[in-house]
């Protein structure tokens, strides 16, 4: 399932990998939404090629409808089949057993399926900061979900039951704010019981990076700022983790600074570095991507400062557009 606003490229290059897709039910549903390029006209002439794809059209969103949202809808509503899975039309799937990996967690009380996506690598430290930032959120998510905490997850790959939102009205309590498309919904009804988490190269979704530091802090900002309408202890939760990043830091900077008790704060220093090595290198192989861990240590000094940008900027925005 894709929703799509003017993905007339990315569609060329998406469609052709989920054709390929080694699974005998595939229903291949893109919703066009208002395009202004040939998205429309690329999908009506795959349809007349490929009997597995079906196009849902939008010809107009509903007043205080985010626009993601109501596409979604109406492509789910449209579905053959009870298992859903969402991707985005910027994205690949690593190979073609992805279909197959994803739909073969579903057992009878699986109503979740959340799955890992990550950006391709491209030259320079944003792109790397971005990888980064990635993993460190999945750690967060996966990790939690596998404790029997889920709170999100990425519509990038993600897969719940038609069933489900059709007997949770889907969006509705949130249906004018802009995204959490895929994390309100797993927020308010993923748990223990109904939530499985697949990872690794079977698994994996790519997608394209932001290339530049304003449309990444645009869409970061976007995704923070769903996070006021989560659940209260998964706000605290989720409040704690950058809090004891930011604490550790500025504690350790305040200690040498005084010179107190120097082979204490060295100690700690150690530990804490070893830890995020420790994590990151066995996420990056469970997940079954590539990360360079050479320069994590001062990827972790430089998000204490993004996330305290991001996230006092999405605290005191009122409003943010999807397209």
């Amino acid at each position: 399932m894709i929703a799509a606003h003017d993905e007339e490229e990315n569609l060329k290059k998406l469609l052709p990998k989920l054709y390929a897709q080694q699974y005998p039910e595939l229903e291949v549903i893109v919703v066009e939404d208002r395009s202004n390029d040939n998205t429309y006209d690329l999908l009506l002439a795959e349809t007349k090629k490929e009997p597995r794809l079906r196009m849902v059209k939008v010809n107009h969103t509903p007043e205080n409808f985010n626009g993601k949202k109501y596409a979604l809808t109406l492509g789910i509503k449209a579905a053959k089949y009870d298992q859903i899975l969402l991707t985005d039309a910027d994205c690949e799937p690593n190979n073609e057993h992805w279909v197959a990996t994803m739909a073969a967690a579903f057992s009878e009380s699986t109503q979740f399926n959340l799955g890992f996506s990550y950006y391709t690598r491209t030259k320079g430290f944003l792109n790397y900061f971005i990888r980064f930032e990635t993993l460190w959120t999945a750690i967060q998510y996966i990790g939690l979900a596998l404790a029997g905490k889920p709170y999100m997850g990425v519509g990038r790959n993600l897969a719940y039951r038609k069933s489900l939102f059709i007997s949770k009205k889907g969006f509705n309590p949130h249906l004018g704010v802009t995204g959490g498309d895929d994390d309100l919904f797993v927020n308010q009804h993923a748990g223990k019981r109904n939530t499985r988490v697949t990872i690794g190269e079977n698994a994996l979704v790519y997608s394209q990076p932001k290339t530049d530091w304003k449309s990444f802090f645009r869409q970061k900002v976007r995704h923070l700022s769903v996070g006021k309408y989560y659940k209260a202890a998964d706000k605290i939760i989720l409040g704690i983790i950058p809090l004891t990043q930011i604490l550790f830091w500025l504690i350790l900077t305040i200690l040498f600074s005084l010179r107190i008790e120097l082979y204490i704060v060295a100690g700690c220093f150690l530990i804490r570095t070893l830890m995020i090595y420790l994590t990151f290198n066995i996420a990056r192989k469970k997940l079954g991507v590539r990360f360079n861990l050479a320069g994590l240590l001062f990827l972790d000094i430089i998000f204490v400062i993004y996330y305290f940008i991001t996230g006092a900027t999405a605290l005191f925005t009122k409003r943010v557009r999807w397209s």
